[in-house]
């Protein structure tokens, strides 16, 4: 019999009844295998503990003669701390997993630290996220993975973002787009135009925020992408309300048409922000139903709805009544 059949008949219970035979080393492997097939079915919990006796064994050994082992039990650990919600510790223990592996060169350091990335953004440690991400970054580069790099720097775009470091944010989107946009990934260059025109109505550059948000919207709606489309046609509402005071203001010389304006740009923000909220108060389940609608509406009318007086009443109706929302498609609001 090979030693691939007998790996094969070697039961869970068998390794329980192993534990007490064995020491060091082998029982810390044997504690880890446990961990790893109990994970498997569910049971972080008990997963978790066995991970951690391995550990402490592992921990009582030359670093230099288990520190694989060592940074397996670290990752099991952080593994199971994700799944039972515990997410700071899950990614403190993550990290000392690719500690561990990088100190030792190890081939799957890189996809550990791209995990710890995200396992810190789920914790709003976006400093972290950075930090790890770049790493991450550019070891794809090096590797020649210019994807697996773009989706780096599109989270420690997201980073900076929630830092409100704007200016960073939109360096890193810029850098993703050019990545995805090499290797013709159209819906993830403009998933990037649309942050990057979110960053710009942050910085209340509405000019710039409208040609992303404007390029971005002509991708999802080609693609069929209605959640997408939803959330640009609020930043194009946004940067349409910005730039279109910004010209004004260029335009008007005198004191008083420079008020106007404005107060015309503060009105049309405050506007649709009533006109959402109002609706919401009276439709619950208006984000909810917006957001799964898979209407799609030409320019014309999604101008209108902007424009028009109960347009977030119109996204909902449109998007609760499908059959209706095909008929207006076809129509033009001129």
């Amino acid at each position: 019999m090979s030693e691939e059949d007998n790996d094969e008949i070697i039961t869970e219970e068998m390794l329980w009844e192993k534990i007490p035979q064995t020491t060091g080393i082998e029982r810390a492997n044997t504690y880890y295998e446990l961990s790893a097939r109990i994970y498997a079915r569910g049971q972080y919990d008990e997963a978790l503990a066995l991970a951690e006796s391995a550990r402490d064994l592992y921990k009582e050994f030359d670093s230099s003669h288990a520190i694989e082992e060592l940074a397996q039990a670290y990752s099991a650990i952080g593994y199971n701390l994700n799944q039972l919600k515990r997410i700071d510790e899950a990614a403190n223990a993550m990290s000392q997993a690719v500690e561990l592996l990088r100190k030792n060169k190890s081939p799957i350091a890189l996809e550990l630290a791209c995990t710890l990335g995200e396992w810190w953004y789920s914790s709003k440690k976006y400093r972290e996220v950075v930090e790890t991400m770049n790493e991450c970054a550019q070891e794809h580069l090096v590797d020649g993975n210019e994807l697996g790099a773009a989706s780096d720097l599109h989270l420690i775009g997201c980073a900076y973002r929630e830092l409100g470091e704007y200016e960073a944010s939109i360096e890193a989107f810029e850098e993703a787009r050019g990545l995805y946009k090499k290797h013709k990934e159209v819906i993830h260059v403009a998933r990037c135009d649309l942050k990057i025109a979110s960053c710009f109505n942050k910085l209340g550059q509405g000019e710039k925020a409208l040609d992303k948000s404007r390029i971005a919207l002509d991708v999802f709606e080609t693609a069929h992408d209605n959640r997408r489309q939803v959330f640009t046609l609020f930043e194009y509402a946004k940067a349409l309300a910005e730039y279109t005071a910004d010209k004004r203001i260029e335009d008007m010389k005198r004191q008083e048409a420079e008020a106007k304006v404005a107060a015309e740009r503060q009105k049309v923000i405050e506007s649709w922000t009533q006109k959402v909220e109002q609706a919401k108060a009276e439709l619950p389940d208006f984000d909810d139903m917006v957001a799964s609608s898979d209407v799609v509406v030409s320019d014309d009318i999604r101008d209108a709805i902007l424009e028009s007086d109960v347009g977030p009443k119109i996204l909902y109706h449109l998007a609760e009544n499908s059959e209706f929302a095909k008929k207006v498609a076809g129509m033009s609001s001129r």
